[in-house]
């Protein structure tokens, strides 16, 4: 933001502008555009979905520890039917990007925090590269919001997530689990495909007529026509057949089992919950014996995607709300966790032990007053 890059760093030369990358790089046939990757991963893929809303419900339920009540009631309150931090820990999960408008009340304060869709949103840099306005658009409608209110307030908070190739956009996990969601969603319909038809593996059609002769060249190409059309891809995976005139059928490809498409779907949900930094026994995924059970990788979790996100939110939106909250801080309450609790627990029974700490330097290693 204009705010935040020119004014906090006091720079004012020029700032190279970068492109947008808008989609990923295509390898394979998985989707391209943001609006298609979300509903083949979030819509349409349970894994990356269960992902997601257990990165993001974290981080909307977090007990919050703030410097102000009333900048409390703000964060926690919902717009438009959504929970902000939910919403935008969503935001920079799939996108990499968050935008939060900063709505006033008409008196100088403000009324509520609006979290915009990030794919509608784009960035209006100046001469410099700086940004000094966001259009938003809805089909044919374009607004444009200024960073900045009459008074030089922020009207507009940007979250984005670090990408090493754009200047003004984040980089979401969307793309790095879109491989991955292709062939857990491919798997999928293609075991779905095999026992709608029975079950049955592909193979060959042998022509035995008994008189040593071969098919015509008419007949060939018919029978290869009736194959592609009616037999043919995963949509038609163990149609049965009905043989006559001295064909007979022979199973010669791999089967179901050598293929081990079951193997294969957990090994693709495994990086799909990589992607989004969660611990696949959290998702239900067999085979992980990286944790001892639910509450490590539930602590996991906390500790290596929830908490670390949600300290990126709750920064960006205690500088952006500073104009109208002075010394505004907002923070997850470690001490209100249930999932780090026996963290807190060792560490109040490690400061209990050491005697040569007074009462004043234990109180305040536990961050007590």
């Amino acid at each position: 933001m204009k705010w935040f890059g020119r004014k906090s760093a006091g720079r004012d030369g020029a700032r190279p502008v970068l492109s947008r990358v808008g989609a990923v790089p295509v390898i394979g046939e998985w989707p391209r555009s943001y609006e298609a990757q979300v509903r083949e991963a979030y819509c349409g893929n349970a894994v990356a979905q269960r992902a997601v809303r257990l990165v993001a419900e974290g981080v909307g339920g977090a007990p919050l520890a703030v410097s102000d009540e009333n900048l409390r009631a703000l964060v926690a309150a919902t717009s438009g039917g959504q929970g902000l931090l939910e919403t935008v820990a969503s935001h920079l999960l799939l996108h990499g990007n968050a935008y939060v408008q900063v709505l006033g009340d008409g008196a100088g304060g403000v009324a509520e925090l609006f979290a915009l869709r990030p794919e509608r949103v784009s960035v209006e840099p100046d001469a410099s590269g700086w940004p000094v306005a966001y259009r938003y658009r809805v089909g044919e409608r374009t607004m444009r919001l200024a960073c900045e209110d009459e008074a030089g307030r922020p009207a507009i908070v940007h979250i984005r997530a670090f990408n090493p190739v754009d200047d003004h956009y984040g980089l979401g996990c969307l793309g790095a689990a879109a491989g991955a969601v292709a062939v857990h969603n491919a798997a999928a319909k293609w075991n779905k495909a095999l026992l709608d038809n029975a079950a049955r593996p592909s193979g060959a059609l042998v022509y035995e007529p008994g008189d040593g002769a071969g098919l015509s060249g008419e007949q060939f190409e018919r029978l290869r026509a009736e194959m592609d059309g009616a037999f043919a891809g995963a949509a038609n995976a163990g149609r049965p057949m009905l043989l006559e005139g001295g064909l007979r059928w022979q199973a010669m490809s791999m089967t179901p089992a050598d293929m081990d498409f079951v193997g294969l779907k957990a090994a693709a949900a495994r990086e799909i919950a990589l992607a989004f930094g969660v611990p696949p026994m959290l998702l239900g995924l067999p085979g992980d014996s990286t944790y001892a059970n639910y509450r490590e990788a539930n602590r996991a979790l906390w500790r290596l995607a929830i908490l670390p996100l949600a300290d990126k939110i709750l920064g960006a939106l205690g500088q952006g709300l500073a104009p109208w909250f002075a010394g505004a801080a907002l923070s997850v309450d470690l001490d209100r966790v249930p999932a780090l609790s026996e963290d807190r627990e060792r560490l109040w029974a490690q400061v209990s032990g050491a005697e040569f700490l007074t009462p004043s330097e234990k109180r305040a290693i536990l961050g007590l007053a």
